[in-house]
C-alpha cells in the first residue's frame, strides 16, 4: 500500500516532468518568432515576450522535481560517487530531511503573502498590451515547492528502505 502511494507520487512527478519538458520546444518556437518580427519586421509584442518569461519559469519551477527524481541536479561527487547504496542512502536522507524540506517550508513561508498579494488583485503585467496572469505566473511558486516536497518525501521513505533492508550486494562500495 505505502510502495504503491510512492509509486503513484513518482509517476505523477515523472509525469509533470515529462509534459512540462514539451514547453522547452515552444519556447524555442516563440522566442525564434519574437527575434524574427523584431529584426525581419522590426515590429514587436510585448506579450509575446512575456510568454518567453512564463514559459521558462514554468520549464524550471514545474521541472525541478523531475530534475531531483532523475538525480540530474548538479552535485559535487567526489566523494558520493565511491559511496556504497547504503551510505548514499544515508547522504540524500540527511539532505532531504535537514536541508531540501526545511527550505521548501521556508520557501512556501516567505512566499505565501506575496503570492496571495498578487491573488488579491489578480496581479497582471505593468506592460502596455503584457499578459494578464501574473498572478498565475507567481503561484507556480508553491507548485515547485510542493512538487519538490512530494519528492523529497518519496526519497525519505525510499532511503530509509535502503538503510534498513540492505541487500547483500550492496555492501560493496561503488555501486
Amino acid at each position: 500500500m505505502f510502495s504503491k502511494t510512492l509509486d503513484s507520487i513518482e509517476f505523477f512527478i515523472d509525469w509533470s516532468g515529462r509534459t512540462v519538458s514539451w514547453l522547452s520546444l515552444f519556447l524555442v518556437l516563440v522566442t525564434f518568432i519574437v527575434v524574427v518580427l523584431r529584426y525581419v519586421f522590426d515590429s514587436g509584442s510585448i506579450a509575446l515576450q512575456e510568454v518567453t518569461t512564463y514559459l521558462h519559469a514554468t520549464i524550471f519551477l514545474v521541472g525541478m522535481a523531475y530534475t531531483l527524481q532523475q538525480e540530474a541536479h548538479v552535485r559535487v561527487d567526489i566523494f558520493y560517487a565511491q559511496f556504497s547504496k547504503q551510505t548514499k542512502a544515508w547522504v540524500d536522507l540527511f539532505g532531504a530531511l535537514f536541508l531540501l524540506l526545511p527550505f521548501m517550508l521556508f520557501i512556501s513561508w516567505i512566499s505565501w503573502v506575496y503570492i496571495a498579494d498578487s491573488w488579491s488583485v489578480f496581479e497582471s503585467s505593468r506592460e502596455a498590451g503584457g499578459l494578464p496572469g501574473v498572478f498565475l505566473l507567481k503561484s507556480l511558486i508553491l507548485v515547485m515547492t510542493a512538487l519538490l516536497s512530494l519528492q523529497a518525501f518519496t526519497q525519505i521513505a525510499r532511503n530509509i528502505d535502503t538503510i534498513l533492508h540492505p541487500k547483500v550486494s550492496d555492501d560493496e562500495g561503488g555501486s
